[in-house]
């Protein structure tokens, strides 16, 4: 099957979790909006489609037009050799998987913390206020429990789910990406603190056809018109 997915065409965002696993996977699939971007409006605004997503990323894999980023690899996880096989592993993964949205909507709302309509620089005050909190009670508190996830693997701490590589990992691989970029003097003071994420990131990274995305033109650069932006005064003190 050639999977189709619809998102954003110059950013990475919640677009790249999904990205991760068609590559880790070497699944045939076509970014459609960097391509076409009218395609993806015409299916979000078009009254043919039964079932519409509500906003990018969106997956057409065969007749199915499946949304939201945690839904589409819970969807991809099982067809792709990356989720667990039993139904309590799947779950796990996908509540995972849910947890890591949770997260990336706090990162976003460092920066926009009052209104998505509103520019950044219509809410610089608060955006302020709201990065510092995040930055020293959110990012510990997130990166703390997926390291006793780690930790607390019967089968090693190699991996968040069992012992093979799943879509979380891949997850948790941007995650920290994207933090490193967004918040580097702030990751590179708290990330000793969770040595089993950093490794599993460092893992991720260095797989064959993880690493050969990384160094292709397919990996979008991050920007600040992104999820994960840096602003230096996000991370001034005071």
């Amino acid at each position: 099957m050639r999977y189709e997915l619809y998102y954003w065409g110059g950013i990475q965002g919640r677009g790249e979790f999904v990205r991760l696993a068609l590559e880790e996977a070497g699944a045939d699939y076509v970014d459609v909006a960097r391509q076409d971007e009218g395609a993806m409006l015409r299916l979000l605004d078009g009254e043919e489609v039964p079932r519409p997503p509500f906003a990018p990323p969106f997956l057409r894999a065969g007749r199915l037009l499946i949304g939201q980023s945690a839904n589409i690899l819970l969807y991809l996880g099982a067809r792709l050799g990356l989720a667990p096989a039993s139904e309590s592993g799947r779950l796990w993964a996908h509540q995972l998987q849910l947890t890591i949205a949770d997260l990336v909507d706090e990162v976003h709302d460092t920066h926009h913390p009052i209104a998505s309509s509103l520019y950044y620089e219509e809410q610089k005050p608060e955006a302020r206020r709201r990065a510092a909190d995040f930055r020293q009670r959110r990012i510990p508190k997130y990166l703390g429990y997926f390291e006793r996830v780690l930790a607390r693997n019967p089968q090693g701490d190699r991996h968040l789910v069992g012992a093979s590589l799943c879509y979380p990992d891949l997850s948790l691989f941007q995650i920290v990406e994207g933090l490193r970029y967004a918040f580097p003097n702030t990751m590179a003071q708290q990330q000793r603190a969770y040595p089993r994420v950093i490794a599993l990131h460092d893992r991720v990274a260095a797989r064959p056809r993880i690493a050969a995305y990384l160094a292709s033109p397919r990996r979008l650069p991050f920007n600040e018109a992104g999820i994960f932006r840096h602003y230096p005064e996000l991370e001034a003190e005071g």
